[in-house]
């Protein structure tokens, strides 16, 4: 076992009991690692853990009960880099989120970066290059090579330090209270997020199809979903979501399919059975289309989207950051068009940006 590999209960409950803590309790930086890119069904393989200047991988694939550490997070405070991915991971986990989530991620962009992937971070602030040659690989294998190793560590190395630069930095322009409410948010965000939601199938771009090719999509992916548990590979190897939808708009338009000739000649026949009973379907089970708002795009709308959108552009030039990080073009034109009050869809630094405060 490498020497900074945690993978027994006992370790992990001795090394979360000797960590160093703040005045305000544990604080830590976390990053996971999962297999989505090589299993059906994702599990969190790797969680690199710093707290002071020791960095340990902890090996929840050895490790049975990762309740200490559940019982660690719930009073700590996490540094993270892009933490919506890890979040939801420690959501499915532990069933709960640590009770403060501070991403550098968020708090480099409200600095003005526009390049802010953790290596590009490291880079500016440390001048060290990040090796990027385990960001693809099988998080699920046993041993951990030393490049794996090293590679995973350094994904927690440098958040501490960094942590304090970025806070140090929005403290002077005065932006410490915005990074505080976007965390805030995004954690939120994860924990309301609904992980069992229904009509999964609905991939990106099936708003197009007509119901009969909905419901070709719809037996489309569930074929998908079975020959990939079969597998135990992500659906994405059997078939990507671009595909489902190419095909299914060539059904609903009756134009003849090709499959892919590497298709073994079992998933063929189950494909084809699929399909069948998609086109045996009766009318009245085909899946409806999705309802979309109708917006009233006229002279007037447009004028009040183009205002928001000078107003934003503005004030990010101004404070040098990108203008979607106050409103997305597609938030400016919901309110443009009335459908939502400002205290819906914007954050209050957000709205104080563009100057759209509410009374009371």
């Amino acid at each position: 076992m490498a020497e900074n590999l945690i993978d027994t209960a006992e370790a992990l409950e001795q090394h979360l009991r000797d960590a160093p803590r703040g005045p305000s309790g544990p604080v830590c930086a976390i990053d996971t690692e999962a297999d989505s890119l090589h299993r059906y069904r994702e599990s969190l393989c790797l969680v690199q853990f710093a707290a002071g200047k020791e960095c340990v991988l902890i090996d929840p694939l050895a490790i049975s009960d990762l309740s200490a550490l559940g019982d660690y997070l719930e009073t700590a405070s996490v540094w993270m880099h892009g933490a919506d991915y890890d979040m939801t991971m420690f959501k499915r986990q532990f069933g709960k989120l640590p009770p403060k989530v501070y991403d550098t991620q968020i708090g480099a962009r409200l600095l003005g970066a526009r390049r802010f992937g953790l290596g590009d971070l490291v880079l500016h602030y440390f001048g060290v290059e990040l090796s990027k040659s385990s960001q693809k690989a099988d998080w699920g294998k046993r041993p951990l090579s030393p490049k794996m190793i090293e590679y995973a560590l350094n994904d927690v190395h440098y958040l501490l330090e960094m942590g304090d630069i970025i806070v140090a930095d929005l403290v002077a322009k005065n932006r410490y209270d915005w990074f505080l409410e976007s965390c805030d948010a995004a954690r939120q965000k994860v924990l309301d997020r609904d992980d069992l939601k229904e009509e999964v199938w609905r991939v990106q771009g099936s708003g197009k199809l007509e119901p009969y090719g909905l419901a070709c999509l719809r037996a489309l992916w569930h074929w998908r979903d079975k020959e990939a548990a079969a597998w135990d590979r992500p659906s994405f190897m059997v078939a990507p979501n671009r595909q489902l939808l190419e095909w299914s708009i060539d059904l609903s338009e009756k134009r003849k399919i090709s499959l892919p000739s590497h298709f073994r000649p079992d998933r063929v026949r189950r494909f084809k059975e699929a399909l069948s009973i998609a086109e045996a379907l009766p009318d009245s089970e085909w899946p409806a289309r999705p309802k979309n708002l109708r917006r009233k795009r006229d002279r007037d709308f447009e004028k009040k989207v183009d205002l928001l959108i000078k107003a934003r552009e503005t004030v990010a030039a101004q404070l040098d950051i990108e203008g979607s990080l106050i409103a997305p073009r597609a938030i400016l034109e919901s309110l443009a068009a009335g459908e939502v009050a400002p205290s819906d869809v914007l954050l209050k630094w957000q709205r104080e940006c563009l100057n759209l405060g509410e009374p009371g």
